[in-house]
């Protein structure tokens, strides 16, 4: 095994464990049926615009298995798969903007953290339309109820994950360095 790959193996081993921790780390619990704001996202996005799509794609996918393990709320297999793995890997996704340049302009940044949250709430969404809709008030249509119960949460997440990305980037502009990962972890 090259140094190179070891290297993005370790980088994506730490970055789950980290993603892991802070998703324990909640800011208010108002949802009784799963959803939170957390900083989950942080590690995600931070390999993604490092490493690329695919290392971001992994990255998001073993966030996802890792929250299984931790007391996932399950009532069918196929939401099972749309709210955990499914829905952290899109977040590699963000990988599509990483940039070749020390630090990815903000407005790439912006653009890949926008594009992969919608990937995640779509995924949410579909779950909470087929699995949760029946939570929703009386009279209210489950695509509406799984919108905004879903949006409650992560529209505030990814604006607190784009704040600190984009300190991050200001701040420490060495940790966004360009990587060659695209035959790297094909090899």
């Amino acid at each position: 095994m090259n140094r190179e790959r070891l290297t993005i193996m370790i980088e994506i081993a730490v970055m789950a464990g980290l993603a892991l921790v802070l998703s324990f780390v909640k800011f208010g619990a108002l949802w009784a049926m799963g959803g939170s704001i957390s900083l989950v996202m942080v590690p995600i996005f931070l390999l993604a615009f490092r490493r690329g799509l695919k290392v971001g794609l992994l990255t998001g996918l073993l966030v996802g298995l890792l929250g299984l393990v931790t007391g996932p709320t399950i009532v069918h297999p196929v939401q099972l798969v749309l709210d955990y793995p499914l829905a952290f890997m899109v977040l590699g996704f963000a990988g599509l903007f990483a940039s070749r340049q020390a630090v990815p302009k903000i407005s790439y940044i912006v653009l890949g953290l926008v594009l992969a949250t919608v990937l995640r709430f779509l995924s949410h969404f579909a779950s909470g339309v087929i699995w949760f809709g029946q939570y929703a008030p009386d009279g209210m249509n489950p695509s509406v109820y799984s919108f905004l119960y879903n949006l409650s949460y992560l529209l505030p997440e990814m604006l607190i994950t784009l704040a600190i990305i984009l300190f991050l980037a200001r701040s420490y502009s060495q940790f966004f360095k360009a990587g060659k990962t695209s035959t790297v972890l094909s090899s």
